[in-house]
């Protein structure tokens, strides 16, 4: 009962989170320079042309208006129309992207938690010897050089001079998905993977020292059973509530790497949007965005009960 109350107290919060996301990214859009109607009509359009179109778009309304009305449709999943192309509704748009985002976050984030538990378990076995260092060097590396210096040197060495992989997304596709994922998946999980690598290791070298394990290396555990059984399976758990809030990093970091690889994914569908000033799209992108990093937060809180009985047990 104490479980499902707090489960619920964080969708509420997690309703509230998203309405004021909606808020703020509707005001900045109204307060940028231009809009839409400036980019449809063009510059030398007249004003009357101009006024037009936007009553047409219903911007000719106050803003606080439109704010409400979109916030009473959202809640019914009907985000509008886009303003440009062939005006597709939104739900449409976000129905063809979505997967590909969803798809290209969740295998990041299970390539950098594989890598970085992996990583820093290694480095915690062998602290201040050469894999120790190799681990900390890789993760100095992942942590300081940014996705838009290692997308280039990764594209040139992978794709233009060693051929081993497609350099960006292609309708027609020759070779399975998977192949023109591999690249932006090793991009978007190098910080995660880096931040949980470093981690994991302060994580098992506190938890190595501790009396448990002493005892437990006393009655003769097994150092496989030892390492996975007691070691890791207290160690990992700032880990996993670290995987949950690089989750939204993974979901920022998406709309340069989906923008430099062509993916038809939300995130450059984001991007598009906010240099059109297409205001229904950006706000549905943006929802579906910050819904997606609730919903992954929330599985978090729901894991650590189950990997730690004291977690459990308080909140039961």
């Amino acid at each position: 009962m104490r479980l499902a109350r707090a489960l619920a107290l964080r969708l509420l919060f997690g309703l509230l989170s998203l309405v004021f996301i909606s808020f703020v990214t509707f005001v900045a859009d109204e307060l940028a320079p231009g809009d839409a109607v400036t980019v449809l009509a063009g510059e030398k359009a007249s004003q009357e042309e101009k006024d037009r179109l936007r009553e047409e778009l219903g911007l000719n309304r106050p803003w606080p208006v439109r704010y409400g009305e979109f916030v009473v449709r959202a809640a019914q999943l009907d985000f509008g129309t886009s303003y440009y192309g062939i005006k597709e509704p939104v739900s449409e748009i976000l129905k063809r992207d979505l997967p590909m985002t969803a798809r290209l976050a969740l295998m990041a984030i299970a390539l950098a938690a594989l890598l970085g538990v992996g990583l820093g378990t290694v480095a915690a076995l062998w602290e201040n010897r050469w894999p120790d260092r190799l681990a900390l060097t890789l993760s100095t590396l992942g942590v300081t050089v940014p996705n838009f210096v290692l997308a280039p040197l990764l594209v040139y060495v992978f794709s233009l001079q060693l051929g081993l992989v497609p350099q960006v997304w292609s309708p027609v596709r020759t070779l399975p998905d998977i192949s023109y994922l591999i690249l932006p998946v090793v991009i978007l999980s190098a910080r995660p993977a880096a931040l949980l690598t470093r981690l994991t290791r302060a994580s098992m070298i506190e938890t190595l020292k501790q009396e448990f394990v002493r005892l437990a290396i006393a009655k003769g555990v097994p150092p496989v059973r030892l390492v996975f059984r007691h070691a890791l399976r207290n160690a990992i758990l700032p880990v996993v509530t670290a995987v949950g809030t690089s989750f939204g990093f993974l979901l920022t970091g998406s709309f340069i790497v989906e923008r430099a690889f062509l993916l038809p994914g939300i995130g450059r569908e984001t991007i598009e949007a906010i240099q059109q000033g297409n205001t229904p799209v950006l706000q549905a992108c943006i929802l579906v965005t910050g819904a997606m990093f609730i919903l992954v937060n929330l599985i978090v809180d729901l894991l650590l009960p189950i990997l730690d009985p004291r977690v459990r047990e308080a909140q039961v």
